[in-house]
């Protein structure tokens, strides 16, 4: 999932490649995440994900194109991670892009992510 129209402006095509508006919101984007994200995780059958937990959808980035908010982003990050729970899939997650303006916006997402991601280190209850 990423704009449309953001960069790099000639895309290599993937298996599932989801192009948002300018300016998609929360409501938009969860849901198509939440769509897409069990017939991904079906289809690739995979051992390991790989969580590139992005800044750049926030609301307020310089470059980003969309407009999630600070609520939105966690959201994001608490659905990847539920569902790859569920589904038993082992996460590494890692900190991707982010050009807040202010930059302080994008250290509080990055931040927020790794509180997540820390909630689900543990034995699944």
């Amino acid at each position: 999932m990423h704009g449309g129209r953001n960069y790099p402006f000639r895309k290599v095509p993937g298996c599932l490649d989801i192009e948002l508006a300018d300016r998609a919101g929360d409501d938009e984007y969860l849901s198509l995440l939440a769509d897409a994200l069990p017939r991904v995780i079906v289809a690739a059958r995979p051992d390991l994900v790989i969580y590139l937990a992005g800044a750049d959808p926030h609301e307020r980035d310089r470059l980003g194109r969309l407009s999630l908010t600070f609520d939105g982003l966690a959201r994001r990050d608490s659905m990847v991670l539920d569902h790859c729970r569920e589904v038993g899939l082992p996460v590494a997650v890692t900190i991707a892009g982010g050009y807040g303006d202010p930059i302080h916006d994008t250290v509080l997402i990055h931040v927020g992510t790794a509180r997540i991601a820390a909630r689900y280190s543990g034995p699944h209850p």
